[in-house]
């Protein structure tokens, strides 16, 4: 995604957005939630990892390797990939969602890179700071390790 998209728009007014709590979600990584919070606070509706794409298949034609993006966001029939690791990690990434493109040129997605994941926190007054790679990567609030709360968004 170059810095000058903007995925995020605003749903439809009086639209509440229908998932479970967020508590109840298991998160691979805090920025998950995070980027969670802001949608809610946009009233985009969201689905979590809903689907996974085969991209590889065996000689018997069965599955052997997928991908399952962060984000579906069904009013605009859009998926969303977080990147905020290492950049091995967004080389193998964008590589998936390169072959998901191929494999499935129907499918919309866009990926989300640790500088545009900063930059809407920012907008949002939310301080960060990236982790090592070592200790899984990603970002932590800088004021603490817990993901702020919707107020504090």
């Amino acid at each position: 995604m170059n810095s000058g998209d903007n995925i995020v728009h605003s749903a439809p007014e009086g639209k509440i957005p229908d998932h479970p709590p967020l508590d109840q979600i298991a998160f691979a990584h805090s920025s998950e939630r995070v980027a969670a919070e802001i949608l809610d606070y946009y009233r985009v509706r969201w689905l979590y990892e809903p689907r996974s794409f085969p991209l590889e298949w065996d000689g018997s034609g069965r599955p052997i390797a997928y991908f399952t993006p962060d984000f579906y966001l069904p009013d605009f029939d859009l998926y969303i990939e977080l990147t905020t690791m290492s950049q091995k990690l967004v080389t193998k990434k964008n590589r998936k969602v390169k072959r998901l493109k191929e494999v499935y040129p129907e499918v919309n997605i866009k990926i989300f890179y640790q500088k545009d994941f900063r930059a809407l926190l920012a907008r949002f007054g939310i301080a960060s700071t990236a982790q090592s790679h070592a200790s899984g990567g990603g970002f932590v609030s800088a004021n603490d390790s817990k993901t702020p709360t919707k107020d504090e968004l």
